[in-house]
């Protein structure tokens, strides 16, 4: 298997690279996540310049027809200059699920839109009582009049949901499937476990000034914005469906696989950082006269975190070439592994970053402890470590 980049993915990287240098320093990063809107919209419009909020759909639909190689290109530099754009919510899951599951019009309508940057996306599948089980759907989908829909329930921590002209919200019901009844409310047949049925999920298109959607918005710990999403009795048209009425957790399974395939890339370009900032801190500081890094124990220590980072890096590529499989079971089993193996290597290098860094590795003003706070928030972002650990397992066993 050849690993090496293609030209046009060096010529990529070597773009996003020169805007992160000259316009993204740290500094700027600091004021935009204590901004209002919690990114740039002059770096968002930069991207679709660029081609990067195009990148992953074909080209019928305005795209440069990438794959997740490609993505997980973006997104490892992304992670190393901590960007803070919507890239992964928009361009990733929610167009990635667009591109694999809705009809030509809807994808006519929304996809050239994305590339554009006039348009952001949130996906809104992860409920208060589900953790990471995205079949933990209470929000209900009741047929309406003229062949439309009603929804209603609460999404929770819907990333980057602020900022979204829509939502991609997954809800139990769709017409002639079973275990909805006529106002909507799921049906009480299986008792308790009938809001973990894998089956009667559907996933609709719903615009943020629909009548009925509110949000309960609040920033993250690692600088980026959330929110948690009420419907109450929304009303859509027919063409909000996307994909098939009661068909939708593979739909959302696999963007969230797509997401956490670019995440793990993200984690490793963040790790690659820490260490290079760690490394040039040991070269650096002195104690007894010479540099720390000059000490065979702190050296041991770097040693143990670029072989994580390597390790990491393999993991991610694994991730990767796997996250546009058509086979479920392989995609699954391949991205848990990574993003397991990421979360441990994740926390390794930012806690040994943090203490080679002494006192500085926690203080705001230094980079480092923003570093780790990302890392630590992509660790428990679409499944954390014991989760992944738990699905990889349960892939192995059949």
């Amino acid at each position: 298997m050849d690993f090496n980049y293609s030209d046009e993915q060096t010529t990529l990287r070597e773009t996003l690279q020169r805007f992160i240098d000259r316009e993204y320093d740290f500094e700027r990063r600091r004021e935009l996540a204590q901004s209002t809107l919690g990114f740039s919209a002059e770096g968002w419009a930069r991207f679709a310049e660029f081609g990067l909020l195009s990148l992953p759909y074909p080209e019928e639909f305005g795209g440069f027809g990438g794959n997740a190689v490609d993505v997980m290109l973006v997104m490892e530099l992304i992670g190393r200059g901590l960007l803070l754009e919507p890239f992964l919510s928009t361009v990733v899951m929610c167009g990635g699920l667009i591109r694999d599951a809705g009809s030509a019009p809807v994808k006519r309508t929304l996809l050239p839109r994305i590339g554009t940057g006039e348009i952001k996306l949130a996906l809104a599948c992860y409920e208060a009582t589900g953790r990471y089980d995205l079949s933990q759907v209470s929000c209900t989908a009741a047929p309406d009049s003229g062949g439309g829909w009603r929804l209603t329930g609460q999404k929770t921590v819907v990333l980057d949901a602020p900022s979204a002209d829509y939502f991609l919200v997954s809800a139990r019901g769709g017409l002639g499937v079973s275990g909805v009844g006529a106002n909507g409310t799921a049906a009480n047949a299986a008792g308790a476990n009938a809001a973990r049925d894998p089956r009667g999920i559907s996933v609709f298109l719903v615009g943020r000034e629909a009548q009925g959607v509110s949000l309960l918005a609040y920033p993250t710990q690692s600088g980026g914005r959330a929110a948690d999403l009420r419907l109450d009795d929304v009303r859509l048209g027919p063409d909000a469906l996307i994909g098939a009425a009661g068909e939708g957790l593979a739909i959302v399974e696999r963007a969230v696989d797509s997401g956490a395939a670019a995440l793990c890339a993200e984690a490793v370009g963040i790790i690659a950082a820490l260490n290079e900032a760690t490394l040039n801190y040991l070269k650096t500081r002195k104690q007894f006269g010479v540099p720390i890094g000059k000490f065979q124990a702190l050296q041991h220590r770097m040693a143990d975190m670029f072989i994580a980072a390597e390790q990491a890096r393999s993991m991610a590529i694994l991730a990767a070439v796997y996250a546009d499989s058509e086979d479920a079971a392989e995609r699954r089993r391949s991205v848990s592994a990574a993003k397991a193996y990421i979360g441990q290597a994740a926390r390794l290098v930012g806690q040994q970053s943090v203490q080679l860094h002494g006192a500085m590795g926690v203080v705001d003003d230094v980079i480092v402890s923003h570093y780790f706070k990302r890392l630590t928030m992509i660790e428990l972002t679409l499944g954390d470590t014991d989760f992944h650990l738990g699905r990889f397992s349960s892939a192995l066993m059949g």
